[in-house]
């Protein structure tokens, strides 16, 4: 699947293909959600979970240059 098929693909159809297709790579907390990142083929998704409001504000890529790519690397340790 292409970065614009995904894109226009409905809210719960991402949902649905990121649990059966991407693979769930860490998650951090950002503010006011709790952001899980995926890897959906070669592309980073990003899933914005919003725990006061109990839903998705929203599943956006990321770019591997963005400043937020940090804190995900923060949080992967290896040996």
């Amino acid at each position: 699947m292409s970065k614009e098929e995904f894109a226009n693909l409905p809210f719960h159809k991402k949902i649905n293909t990121l649990y059966t297709e991407g693979t769930f790579v860490v998650g951090i907390r950002y503010y006011k959600h709790k952001v899980n990142l995926y890897l959906l083929e070669s592309e980073y998704v990003e899933v914005f979970y919003n725990h006061k409001h109990d839903k998705i504000d929203k599943i956006d890529f990321l770019p591997r240059d963005h400043t937020r790519m940090k804190f995900y690397l923060d949080q992967i340790k290896l040996d």
